[in-house]
């Protein structure tokens, strides 16, 4: 299995209903579960976007977006003490990884969909993104 193909995996399994799954292909094997939500009343107001809903909208029409495989804590470097992987400006390779996300404990690397520069990180260190959602904002080369 490629890793796209695993990002892919944990995606659905992570946008399903299922609670636990388990995979095994050959020599591969994989298994995915669920931890139970834990929701407070102190939490849910802390979730609410810092942005108005209508700059929130206008940020979605600047141009195309790297968005979240997955549900996960956003990271911009590979350490706390170590550079972020792109900073505004930087020119990156298709491929090249601009950031991680943390979902269930395992560090899943993003990747640069196309040669691109990018133009904005639009989320904090260690902020939590929804799937799909975006991440940070570039301009193909």
């Amino acid at each position: 299995m490629t890793n796209q193909e695993i990002y892919d995996l944990m995606a659905r399994f992570d946008a399903g209903g299922l609670q636990r799954l388990k995979l095994s292909q050959g020599d591969f094997q994989i298994e995915l579960e669920k931890a139970a939500p834990v929701i407070s009343a102190a939490a849910v107001p802390a979730a609410a976007p810092a942005v108005p809903a209508a700059a929130a909208g206008a940020a979605e029409e600047e141009g195309p977006a790297v968005s979240a495989p997955l549900v996960g804590t956003f990271y911009a470097a590979p350490a706390p003490e170590q550079p972020p992987f792109v900073r505004p400006g930087d020119r990156v390779r298709k491929g090249q990884t601009v950031c991680l996300l943390e979902a269930m404990k395992t560090m899943i690397e993003v990747p640069a969909p196309c040669d691109c520069v990018i133009r904005e990180i639009l989320k904090a260190n260690g902020e939590l993104a929804a799937f799909g959602e975006a991440l940070m904002r570039y301009e193909p080369c």
